[in-house]
């Protein structure tokens, strides 16, 4: 599992339709105290490759287009996990940043129907 692994960053590249910056994070965990830690050592990961300019390094493109990290998550976020991610938004924002959360593409595995 992809957020298990906080030392590397799991998507990059630059969204032509949006002009942004994209960074993903992918995560099949079940919302528990143990998600919100290892996603909030891999925000932090992302945030620092941002402060470092690494990103920019890597895609020169990138330089004065806006950062997006969207976690794509398996299972619908908790209320608490929602309180999470409005806190790590604004963290984002002290790094010209912005913070989503979305599904795999096919909906939350835990969606009933």
């Amino acid at each position: 599992m992809a957020i298990e692994n906080s030392s590397v960053i799991d998507a990059a590249g630059i969204d032509n339709s949006t002009g942004s910056v994209c960074l993903s994070i992918f995560s099949a965990l079940p919302w528990d105290n143990e998600q919100l830690r290892l996603l909030e050592r891999k925000i932090n990961v992302y945030l620092g490759a941002i402060e470092s300019r690494e990103i920019f390094e890597q895609f020169p493109q990138a330089e004065g287009l806006p950062v997006l990290i969207t976690i794509y998550c398996r299972f619908r976020p908790t209320d608490f996990a929602l309180r999470f991610f409005e806190s790590a938004n604004a963290v984002a924002k002290e790094y010209k940043a912005s913070l989503q959360y979305a599904h795999g593409g096919q909906g939350y595995a835990d969606d009933v129907g």
